[in-house]
């Protein structure tokens, strides 16, 4: 990504894509009709623990953001790395109606560090099995943490 690009989508409840800018149509390689009402998921690439998103998920159903580093896969199979930045969307009686997600350049040494970090929570979700996948992918994360002695959103912001 260049240093000035922000990527920007919104998505109903589901998940699904209700808006897309042009700098995400572009790093996507997708139309823009290719992305309104696809899963947002369209661009998830398999290098990303499924414990990541669970947690993203988690943290937007208590009604928090939630900051992430994001390996994204392109429609030709490129890939593209996004420090992301998700905020639930609420109406004036608190209710969450919606998701909205900017996306920036992550920094070289965020990349290098996540990398490692996702590739143990992946073999971790291997170990485990389908059924155990993202219980064991947050517990191989909250370790990794621990032994840092920071929080998850400290240890995000820091790199």
């Amino acid at each position: 990504m260049r240093d000035d690009d922000f990527i920007i989508s919104k998505t109903d409840l589901k998940g699904r894509i209700t808006y897309c800018n042009r700098i995400f149509i572009e790093y996507s390689g997708f139309d823009e009709h290719e992305l309104l009402g696809a899963q947002h998921n369209i661009v998830r690439h398999p290098d990303m623990p499924r414990g990541v998103f669970k947690f993203l998920w988690d943290t937007l159903e208590a009604k928090k953001e939630c900051f992430a580093y994001v390996k994204n896969m392109s429609k030709d199979g490129s890939f593209y790395w996004v420090m992301a930045n998700v905020t639930p969307n609420l109406t004036a009686q608190g209710a969450v109606e919606g998701y909205f997600s900017v996306r920036r350049k992550p920094g070289r040494g965020a990349v290098s560090a996540l990398s490692d970090v996702y590739k143990l929570m992946l073999d971790e979700e291997r170990r485990a099995g389908p059924r155990d996948a993202c219980a064991a992918s947050i517990a191989l994360l909250t370790s990794v943490l621990n032994q840092k002695g920071v929080s998850y959103e400290k240890f995000i912001l820091s790199i």
